[in-house]
């Protein structure tokens, strides 16, 4: 089977509005959650967020292209920018057909579908805009890169909650390495940040009023987050041929069902995606030096997590390097995986493991080396990204420096 290279990488995040920006905010230990700005904040118990300020559509696109494009499409549309500006693949005639999209959202278009909430309960309207539909479908930025860049291989957009892009990524790992595509622009886009999305997830119970604090004994819920990250996945030999900086190896991919409850994790489910994915990859626990955790800040979650983390990795979970940068950015849903292989690529490439911030006192259920507050250095050769999502989802990734 052939070899998977990522060879350029986009993202706007509340860290910054591109890739490099993300990253230092990362290597920073930069708080990205903030307070609201969004219409009746004042009705919500949940006033925080990984929410990006300070962002003008206009500065970015046509008024065309904004008839069109939903917030989430938009942030999508800026990775895959300069992803592929970053990696210089070029789309032709004679390669279209052998490249492809695949992304990962849960909600899509959600701003778009608040706005026509209001309009038709709230104003009283009959009409809504004619574009509703081509805007809040999960598929529409999917759909706007391939025909931004004439690519016309497979596109298609993954929702499994928490874990879509990754399962995203993971699709388009596979669906190269057995042949099927030589490179597929994918990664994932969310932006739930609005009345209606964030008064949803106040009914879970799951949300922080103050911050996101994976980890730590303190910690009281999870914060969403807005953003999207976009990678160019590519087949090692062509991009080698083509002279591509190559920024990591994608290794091997896995995916679980928990078969359990519709919410509360499962530490079988999360091992097996683990396991599973370093048997994919060909290579033993012992080689992995650092996970980017799922690591929502819930009680159940992350005492879940670094069970499972202790069943694969045994003895080796105390060297393990572990740490949620959603304590930064906050839980981008769908896309959260895509942003936070970010770290990744940064623990591979430049030897700094971003840090859990917030981290205020040690929780003897999540006794591993969560880089607490402070980025570190070390080396790296292995990294993996989990997610797990709500419905029993799992999806890991395995990474490798190159």
């Amino acid at each position: 089977m052939r070899r998977v290279v990522i060879t350029g990488q986009g993202a706007v995040s509340a860290l910054g509005m591109d890739a490099s920006a993300t990253m230092e905010g990362l290597r920073e230990g930069r708080l990205g959650i903030s307070s609201l700005d969004i219409p009746d904040v004042e009705r919500l118990s949940i006033r925080i967020g990984g929410q990006i300020h300070d962002y003008t559509p206009e500065e970015h696109f046509t008024r065309q292209e904004l008839v069109l494009f939903d917030r989430a499409t938009q942030f999508a549309m800026l990775a895959a920018r300069e992803a592929m500006a970053q990696s210089g693949l070029a789309v032709s005639s004679e390669n279209a057909s052998r490249i492809g999209v695949v992304l990962g959202t849960a909600a899509g278009g959600l701003h778009t579908l608040d706005d026509s909430y209001r309009a038709v309960y709230e104003a009283g309207r009959n009409r809504v805009h004619p574009f509703v539909v081509p805007r809040l479908m999960n598929n529409a930025a999917a759909s706007h890169i391939s025909m931004t860049y004439g690519i016309e291989g497979p596109g298609f957009t993954v929702a499994t909650a928490c874990a879509s892009s990754n399962h995203a990524m993971g699709q388009a790992f596979h669906m190269i390495r057995s042949g099927m595509c030589d490179a597929i622009l994918t990664g994932g886009s969310e932006s739930m940040l609005v009345f209606g999305g964030i008064k949803a997830w106040e009914g879970l119970r799951v949300m922080s009023q103050d911050a996101c604090r994976p980890f730590s004994k303190t910690r009281n819920g999870m914060v969403q987050g807005e953003g999207a990250a976009i990678f160019v996945f590519e087949e090692y030999e062509s991009a080698r041929a083509r002279g591509a900086d190559i920024l990591a190896e994608v290794l091997g991919f896995a995916m679980t069902s928990d078969a359990g409850d519709i919410v509360m994790p499962n530490r079988d489910g999360a091992a097996r995606a683990m396991r599973g994915a370093l048997k994919d990859a060909g290579i033993d626990a012992d080689s992995v030096g650092y996970i980017n955790a799922h690591g929502t800040g819930t009680t159940a979650n992350d005492k879940t997590e670094v069970a499972a983390i202790r069943e694969v990795f045994g003895p080796h979970a105390d060297s393990l390097l572990v740490s949620s940068t959603k304590s930064m950015h906050g839980h981008l849903i769908g896309g959260t995986g895509a942003v936070e292989l970010l770290a990744c690529i940064m623990a591979l490439r430049d030897g700094i493991i971003a840090p859990t911030i917030g981290y205020e006192e040690p929780d003897p259920e999540c006794n591993l080396d969560v880089v607490p507050n402070v980025a570190r250095e070390a080396s790296v050769d292995v990294a993996l990204s989990n997610a797990f999502a709500f419905g029993g989802m799992n999806a890991v990734l395995a990474l490798r420096a190159i």
